[in-house]
């Protein structure tokens, strides 16, 4: 029997196209799911999207990410990594992503990110598959946030109108976005995603303590571009004339092109050290 949420039953709508909602496949599961410690933060970061805190210096970057099939395909042309930092009040976020053509359109909360280049968070804190937390970002900061009551494949329904209260998001630009007559490096994006707010779908309502692991994964959305008439376009299949398809890249591999199976997403697990040389290094290993 799952768990009511009354915080969000009056927002309940079921998602209609929404990003990694396709059609369920059978693949089968992926390798051993990646894993990254969490350590704490030793200052709360300003979230400028710039990540030069001296709050991120002694946090770990993850691995590259791949191909959200695995070794099934490619390895991303473009790197993309992630770090993450917490302490009582927020799961701070950093993202960034190698990108020689800073491209967005989406200012409105809420619009369909995945539309733009984006990167995106899932987070299943029981992980138990259900009742989970998705957010996406693109590159002038604009946030998708929503609540699946369980995943696609098994019926949704994705909560649209949930939001997640509290958040603190930014992005920063490493060139310069939508001008295609330059190359850009890349951008960055930086979060602090209240406990406050995780807490309504994870064991005992509460943030995590010392030695807990959260199942979370993260994904970027890089749409092929060609430049046309001073700006950038989606480029198109001449068989169809529709964009091509967008390139998945994540963290922790999925084996299939859908983001929702939870069952196949990396672990995080909180120390209780505070990010410093010896902390990070004993984090890597």
């Amino acid at each position: 029997m799952e768990r009511a949420i009354p915080a969000l039953v009056s927002v309940l709508a079921i998602a209609a196209g929404a990003a990694s909602a396709r059609v369920p496949q059978q693949a089968p599961p992926p390798s051993r799911p990646r894993s990254y410690v969490c350590l704490r933060v030793p200052s709360a970061p300003t979230l400028d999207g710039a990540l030069d805190d001296q709050a991120w210096r002694h946090i770990p970057w993850s691995e590259p990410f791949v191909d959200i099939e695995g070794d099934a395909r490619l390895a991303p042309t473009l790197r993309t990594r992630m770090k993450l930092g917490w302490d009582d009040q927020f799961l701070y976020v950093a993202g960034l992503l190698e990108e020689p053509h800073v491209w967005a359109t989406l200012t409105e909360r809420d619009a369909v990110i995945y539309q733009d280049d984006d990167f995106e968070i899932f987070i299943d804190p029981d992980g138990d598959r259900n009742e989970y937390y998705e957010l996406e970002i693109n590159a002038l900061g604009t946030v998708w946030d929503l609540f699946l009551v369980r995943p696609y494949r098994d019926g949704g329904p994705a909560l649209h109108g949930w939001d997640i209260a509290g958040l603190r998001a930014a992005a920063r630009v490493d060139g310069t976005i939508n001008d295609p007559s330059d190359l850009d490096r890349g951008w960055s994006v930086e979060l602090a995603l209240p406990w406050a707010a995780l807490a309504e779908a994870a064991p005992g309502r509460r943030g995590p303590r010392p030695g807990e692991s959260w199942r979370v994964n993260f994904s970027r959305v890089d749409w092929e571009m060609e430049i046309a008439d001073g700006g950038y376009v989606k480029r198109r299949d001449p068989a169809t004339g529709r964009p091509r398809p967008e390139r998945n890249w994540v963290w922790s591999p999925q084996g299939v092109i859908d983001m929702h199976r939870p069952e196949h997403w990396g672990v995080v697990t909180f120390s209780g050290s505070v990010a410093g040389p010896a902390a990070r290094d004993a984090a890597r290993r």
